[in-house]
């Protein structure tokens, strides 16, 4: 039945115009019929959950049945949220500053809440930070974040500026691991760890790790490019981004993605694994996490994680992360 509405809900929002795109693109590069392809992706739609997105994403016109089975699509990820996460709950992740208070001991920086009637404070933390990170409390997908330099005679207008700007909470700027910064230097480039936890132990079911790529961030929607690490933070694959380009090399610093070792992954892993027992009424959630000099730290927790899968193309090994999953969760 949750299947149904979810599916329902998707087809009141279905963009047409992009599906027959995306068929479009799918004829061109695959040789196949238009009509074909069309039959297969509602096919997959009703059999395993997956859009035209996840189709196209995930290479299903390119998989056998057996093979599709295997692919966490959106709606078998939307049935694992709606089962093992409280929505009700959803607001200590997504509320940057309740979160930042919660996992203080995690996220290991200064951080300080801005409203107009603090701006002693604002002046106290830009005197010790000179550079800063902005953020909107409910921002998502890197939106609303600015780094900022607050020179001394710029206090006031800057406090004003984020206030209008509802650019509430200023964090102390991370700085990353020197080994992570030869990859690229121009963003904080994150491991997203998705972790369960089932009620007495959490673990770590897949590793992302996102690389900056000409912005100032590493989301994938603000250009930058994505690639998965094995369980020693090994980079096993190239990076992609979302125009589905491959890198093998990153293209402003020619360094090599695949082979990079994620410096301290063992701690980092540790770390999200002890963080993911605060929250027992979000049993499943993506953690974004840098890696500094000292230590890992964790920058924000993500109540409703997104699927992120290796290409069929890009291994011989074309098994989704389902069989994972079933081994510490019910996937219906």
């Amino acid at each position: 039945m949750r299947k149904i509405k979810y599916m329902l809900k998707c087809l009141k929002r279905l963009n047409v115009k992009n599906m027959f795109n995306i068929i479009n693109k799918l004829s061109k590069k695959t040789h196949k019929n238009k009509i074909i392809l069309t039959i297969d992706i509602i096919y997959c739609a009703l059999k395993y959950g997956a859009g035209y997105y996840d189709y196209q994403e995930f290479e299903f016109y390119n998989l056998t049945n057996k093979e599709r089975k295997t692919y966490l699509t959106r709606v078998k990820n939307n049935n694992i949220i709606k089962t093992y996460n409280k929505k009700e709950d959803f607001y200590k992740l997504d509320d940057k500053g309740i979160f930042n208070e919660t996992f203080k001991e995690y996220i290991k920086r200064d951080f300080l809440i801005i409203s107009k009637d603090n701006f002693d404070e604002f002046k106290k933390f830009t005197s010790k930070h000179k550079k800063i990170i902005a953020k909107i409390i409910n921002g998502e997908g890197g939106k609303g974040i600015s780094l900022i330099t607050v020179n001394k005679n710029d206090k006031e207008k800057v406090f004003k500026e984020l206030l209008k700007n509802n650019q509430t909470l200023i964090e102390e700027v991370i700085i990353q691991n020197k080994e992570i910064s030869k990859l690229y230097s121009g963003s904080v480039n994150t491991l997203r760890l998705f972790t369960f936890y089932d009620g007495e132990n959490a673990y770590v079911l897949n590793s992302v790790f996102k690389i900056g790529n000409g912005g100032v961030t590493d989301n994938f929607s603000s250009g930058s490019m994505y690639t998965f690490t094995d369980d020693d933070g090994v980079v096993i694959v190239p990076a992609i981004d979302q125009d589905d380009n491959i890198y093998e090399i990153h293209p402003i610093t020619k360094e090599k993605i695949v082979g990079f070792k994620v410096p301290l992954y063992d701690e980092a892993c540790k770390l999200v694994i002890e963080a993911a027992k605060l929250m027992p009424t979000i049993k499943y959630i993506g953690w974004d996490v840098a890696i500094t000099e000292e230590t890992p730290v964790i920058i924000e927790g993500n109540s409703y994680p997104g699927v992120f899968q290796i290409k069929p193309s890009l291994t011989n090994n074309h098994t989704g992360l389902i069989p994972k999953y079933q081994k510490y969760m019910n996937i219906k």
